[in-house]
């Protein structure tokens, strides 16, 4: 009994050494990075459509009224109007760091590529789909983002 507990015991060690080492090695991935966070969040602001009286959208980032009560909420610890988010710079930033930051870490860890990452990241900022962006005006919008991000570096 005692040797099919220290066999078991020594199967567990080595399983469990294997399971963090196979962990470990997906965890070596290219992860975001302070820098890239925020030369992205304010490519995101630069390449945003400039913001017109009315237009439906809020913050220097123009942001769909619909999402900010829920991003707010998950990202600043209380759900906003878009109004209040619109007012308030600091909670917007926060909010557009905290989601940007995820998305383009969540990209930057599956393709392990900056750019490839930068470019899936803006295009799924403008229509919530990684790709689609190659033509017209969203390609125009991901070329501005990677030209923005680029001299934020």
């Amino acid at each position: 009994m005692r040797n099919r507990l220290k066999l078991a015991i020594g199967v567990g060690i080595l399983l469990g050494s294997s399971v963090l080492t196979a962990s470990g090695a997906g965890a070596a991935r290219e992860r975001i990075q302070s820098k890239q966070l925020q030369a992205f969040v304010e490519a995101l602001r630069l390449a945003a459509p400039p913001q017109r009286p009315n237009d439906g959208m809020y913050s220097d980032w123009q942001v769909l009224p619909g999402i900010i009560p829920n991003w707010t909420k998950q990202c600043v610890g209380k759900a906003m109007s878009p109004a209040a988010f619109d007012a308030d710079r600091a909670a917007a930033r926060e909010t557009v760091s905290c989601i940007a930051g995820r998305e383009l870490d969540r990209r930057l860890r599956s393709t392990g590529d900056s750019k490839l990452a930068v470019r899936q990241a803006a295009c799924w900022w403008m229509t919530g789909k990684d790709n689609g962006c190659e033509t017209g005006a969203t390609a125009e919008y991901v070329r501005r983002v990677e030209k923005f991000y680029r001299q934020q570096l």
